[in-house]
């Protein structure tokens, strides 16, 4: 039998009367609970409610406000043109309203009035004006006294604030109505704020500007920090979408991003884990804010809170207020009056019980003696062959069936367990319930570097790397009736680098079908993943290599082919030429044709030797020409691509220097990057596609700039390496000859990672000496 007999007549001559007692306890305890609760129900709604107006009451100024403001403007009470005079009127509104943070108005021409306060400047208050004044953009920041008194003001020419482009003007523009933000933290004074922005109209269909009010909405933790709502309730209040903008402690309210930016704790990750838990269950049946007034229980760490949930506040301000407070707040006297009620009854089933059990006890010795004497041969320190001690008849038949599987038992233990702790591969024993190691032997220390100690501490999740899934969660037992795993995986040994493993794994269930642990082989396998690896890479190296040879050769026979017949064009072209002056009648524009064929035919020579020299490593020539000259050129001769990708290539050049480079390498570098970025654009389909072409003087050197539109490079591909390249029939080799042809030429070729508008190319040329004459460029 698996319980006591003793305790089982015990229990059962004291339970009756202990039933007993406890019925007349809890049928008086619960009537009188359900009367508190449903006053604390009243009490929370109350509370809930008088925070709803507070909040009402207290944003209600704003809207009058900007809406006074925007009126004036709109009926030129106030001028929008005259923004001395609109920055007093403002000024005058935030210095009797003390919850506004600022007030402003940006006009559809890009002007903009903004008034603040200041809490580390030279004055307690900043005005920002921009104004145009002959059409030259002017920005200006004031410093104030209380009585409107400069301070000090300074310009700002760097300043490139637009006021249309910010959300509180678009919406004001779109809706033509006054408009509320979505509650965030003021960069300026790191607190929780809200902005309100009202449209000025200048006639029917006109917006002539709109007027906004930053709030600190701060005042509104304060206000529910002094509500007393039971002995340790809280109320707070959450936005639509889940973030929390008010409670008793504001420093929770707030978060730091990666880029020192300041925004609100969503309610999933907020730091009062009470409130967290609060709407951890609502979670799951509706969505914030509520429809209709929602009163709910929960627990969390064995205490009972009761929590009432309003509906949002207005349709401006879609917040949803919630006020919570533990339950015994309400019923905690009633509960220790039912606790000693409680303790009394014990107090008789005790007594009760005291007396069965000497009465017990005789019936019991017996079946004691058997007990004691199964125990000492499970352990070991007693013999099956002892006599057995004087007990019932039905025992002793029990004991001989018991003492054939307790020897069973020890033995089959021990075989496992020396199988297991000398095999020659990493062995362990987790736990199902908690992923944990149970057992493990000396091949899993060596392996991972840990101590059987330090193992039997950890969770086999605590050896994976973080983005590597995790093996052997409790939610995998539970799921798979029939759990085994043969799979590849990663730990982290304890000095930190990481080794493969080959893993399989079985559950072990009991008769029930209960799991009990799940037994573990690992096999280190990272030397074999290693050399499989580097097989791989050199097969990978081996065929970029022969590819790079073909194309050598390809190229090296095209350019020697090529090379004869624009070299017959040249001729026939000049001698062309040469009939054509001679002959009486003959058309100017047939000249021209005829010339711009011979420069042509000359300039596709000239790439050819370049391209044949490149191959054959032979030097190039250098010589000194005019970079602009030669980017004009090279923008004629990519025109039509990029006309029918529908692209506009710009050149932004100053005056600059000549340069002293191979013309012909240069060039090439340049219809290539242009290229790359047509098709760039085309491919992604950029809705504004332009390449911009631009260079500055850098000592002895120029820096030629040439960026578009398109969709940028990934970070993860190396562009300038052999046979990396972003285009599906791309061979990877057109950028990495144009860094060696820079190079060539002395100078540097290099991606500019920092941009983002698109892809951005930067190459240095160096600059002719002073001394050299710049020779006249060739078509």
């Amino acid at each position: 039998m698996r319980n006591s007999l003793a305790a089982m007549l015990a229990i059962g001559l004291a339970g009756l009367q202990f039933v007993a007692v406890l019925a007349v306890v809890f049928s008086s305890y619960l009537t009188s609970q359900q009367v508190l609760l449903d006053h604390a129900r009243s009490l929370l709604s109350d509370v809930g409610h008088t925070t709803a107006e507070h909040s009402k009451g207290f944003l209600n100024p704003a809207q009058g406000a900007a809406e006074l403001a925007a009126r004036l403007a709109q009926h030129r009470v106030v001028s929008a043109e005259n923004p001395q005079m609109l920055e007093q009127f403002l000024f005058q509104q935030l210095r009797i309203t003390p919850q506004f943070s600022g007030l402003y108005f940006g006009g559809a021409d890009g002007s903009f009035v903004y008034v603040m306060r200041s809490n580390d400047g030279p004055a307690p208050f900043r005005s920002k004006l921009i104004t145009f004044e002959d059409g030259v953009r002017k920005v200006e920041f004031i410093w104030r006294t209380e009585n409107f008194a400069v301070v000090t003001r300074n310009v700002d020419p760097t300043d490139t604030f637009d006021p249309r482009s910010r959300p509180w003007y678009k919406r004001a523009n779109d809706q033509r109505s006054t408009i509320w933000t979505e509650p965030y933290i003021f960069f300026s004074s790191q607190q929780p704020g809200i902005t309100l922005a009202a449209p000025v109209r200048g006639g029917v269909s006109t917006l002539r500007g709109a007027v906004g009010v930053d709030i600190e909405i701060s005042s509104i933790s304060d206000f529910l920090s002094r509500l007393q709502i039971g002995e340790s309730g809280k109320a707070l209040i959450v936005n639509s979408n889940g973030d929390v903008i008010a409670h008793p402690d504001e420093s929770l309210i707030k978060t730091e991003s990666s880029d020192g930016t300041l925004s609100f704790v969503n309610i999933t990750q907020f730091g009062d884990p009470i409130a967290r838990e609060a709407f951890a269950e609502m979670g799951e049946k509706f969505d914030l804010p509520v429809s209709r007034e929602v009163y709910s229980e929960f627990t969390y760490r064995g205490a009972n809170y009761i929590v009432n949930v309003l509906p949002q506040i207005s349709e401006q301000l879609p917040w949803t207020i919630a006020v919570y407070a533990p339950r015994d707040d309400f019923i905690g006297e009633i509960r220790e009056n039912r606790t000693t009620n409680i303790w009394i009854a014990v107090a008789v089933a005790v007594v009760t019980g005291l007396i069965g059990l000497l009465l017990a006890n005789y019936i019991y010795r017996p079946v004691r003696a058997f007990a004691v004497r199964s125990a000492l041969i499970s352990q070991g320190e007693a013999s099956p062959t002892d006599p057995l001690p004087r007990t019932y008849r039905e025992l002793t038949h029990a004991n001989e069936a018991l003492m054939q599987e307790i020897v069973a038992r020890k033995k089959a233990e021990r075989e496992y367990g020396q199988t297991f702790d000398l095999s020659s591969r990493a062995m362990a024993q987790i736990s199902p319930d908690t992923g944990r190691f149970l057992k493990v032997n000396a091949k899993l220390c060596e392996i991972t570097g840990y101590t059987v100690h330090e193992l039997l501490s950890m969770r086999y999740t605590d050896l994976t790397p973080p983005q590597d899934p995790h093996l052997f969660l409790p939610s995998a037992f539970a799921t798979d009736d029939a759990f085994t795993s043969n799979r590849e995986a990663r730990i982290l040994h304890k000095d930190g680098h990481p080794v493969s493993l080959a893993v399989n794994a079985i559950l072990i269930r009991d008769h029930n079908g209960e799991p009990l642990h799940a037994v573990v082989t690992l096999d280190d396998i990272t030397q074999m993943k290693a050399r499989d690896s580097e097989i791989a890479r050199l097969n990978r190296d081996l065929s970029h290599l022969a590819r790079g040879n073909t194309m050598g050769q390809m190229a090296a026979g095209l350019a020697h082919e090529l090379n004869q017949p624009l070299s017959a064009i040249a001729q026939n072209a000049d001698t062309a030429l040469l009939i054509a002056e001679q002959a009486q009648n003959s058309a100017p524009e047939l000249r021209e044709i005829l010339s711009e064929i011979e420069g042509q035919s000359l300039r596709a020579g000239e790439i050819i030797r370049a391209l044949r020299g490149f191959i054959s490593k032979d030097g190039a020539q250098a010589t000194v020409f005019d970079f602009a000259e030669l980017l004009e050129q090279t923008r004629r001769l990519v025109q039509p691509e990029a006309v029918e990708a529908d692209v506009t290539i710009i050149a932004d050049l100053p005056n600059l220097p000549p340069v002293r480079a191979n013309r012909i390498q240069i060039a090439q570098v340049l219809v290539n990057l242009i290229r790359n970025a047509i098709e760039a654009m085309s491919g992604a389909h950029s809705p504004t596609r332009r390449v911009i072409i631009s260079a500055e003087g850098q000592d002895e050197f120029i820096q030629v700039t040439v960026e578009d539109t398109g969709p940028g490079i990934d970070p993860g591909i190396n562009l300038f390496s052999q046979f990396e390249t972003t285009k599906p029939a791309g061979m990877g080799l057109g950028l990495s000859i144009c860094r060696s042809m820079i190079e060539a030429n002395d100078g540097e070729l290099h991606l500019d990672r920092d941009y983002t508008g698109g892809a951005r190319f930067r190459f240095t040329l160096r600059r002719a000496p002073v001394a050299e004459a710049i020779a006249p460029a060739t078509a």
